[in-house]
């Protein structure tokens, strides 16, 4: 089964023709996926989807962009709201530093607010993060010395140290159509040292379309594409990385029943 990780399938971009792209997925093969929050006030909208859908699933998050309206955020508003059918991870959260949208405080603040709650609920804690590796890598040693919880390190980009460390505390790592990149020689070096039973698919749709599509509006039916890189860089055919993925997946969100 093909599974796409990480989709946003709430964003405007899809408002025209959503049914069709989740068909479009359905036909390429792609048997689950997981539509992600980023505000709280968008949770109802990428609820909606996944209660509409017998493979989709949803997460509850502030996307580290976002932090700056949700400063006072409390770890029980998100551990209520996931407590909601077809929730099955919290986030995506972080801290990004190319941007700047949020003061970086405050993404540090909100970010430890979700922490908190994928402990308590025992959820996956989805996981951006954008020129931020020291700061990220001390934040998460420092939260897991605390009390441990699981991570993914969603769309991951950032540096081989970063990785490590992260792999340390037995983090998932998703890998997406920037796999594929021409100039993604760095990326594709850290992806083949990732633990090999620890990493899953995304699109992160509809953003980052994959070689041959760039250019194009992403979409999970692009899903594809991404596996085929994957493949590539690990040395594994098609088959092996579609198996190695879906383990890999289903052991992280394991609120999700395996068909």
């Amino acid at each position: 089964m093909l599974i796409d990780s990480h989709v946003n399938l709430h964003a405007p971009q899809f408002d025209e023709d959503r049914q069709a792209v989740i068909e479009r997925a359905r036909a390429a093969g792609v048997g689950l996926m997981v539509t992600i929050c980023d505000r709280i006030d968008r949770f109802e909208a990428v609820h909606a989807i996944a209660m509409s859908e017998p493979d989709i699933w949803a997460t509850v998050g502030v996307h580290p962009h976002e932090a700056k309206d949700f400063r006072d955020l409390a770890v029980e508003t998100l551990c209520d709201i996931a407590r909601r059918p077809r929730v099955v991870g919290i986030g995506e959260t972080g801290l990004d530093f190319h941007y700047d949208l949020s003061p970086r405080e405050i993404q540090a603040k909100v970010f430890g607010v979700h922490v908190a709650a994928a402990r308590l609920t025992g959820l996956p804690l989805i996981i951006h993060t954008r020129l931020a590796d020291e700061a990220m890598g001390d934040l998460l040693e420092r939260e897991y010395e605390r009390a441990p919880f699981r991570l993914l390190m969603h769309c991951y980009t950032s540096g081989a140290g970063l990785a490590a460390r992260a792999a340390a505390l037995g983090a998932w790592f998703s890998v997406s159509g920037i796999a594929s990149f021409k100039a993604a020689g760095d990326v594709r070096e850290v992806i083949a040292a990732m633990p090999a039973d620890r990493i899953i698919l995304e699109t992160d749709c509809p953003y980052l379309a994959p070689v041959p599509m760039r250019g194009r509006r992403n979409e999970p039916a692009y899903l594809p594409h991404v596996l085929a890189a994957l493949a590539a860089v690990r040395g594994w055919s098609l088959a092996e990385t579609e198996r190695r993925t879906e383990d890999a997946f289903f052991a992280l969100f394991d609120r999700i029943p395996k068909p």
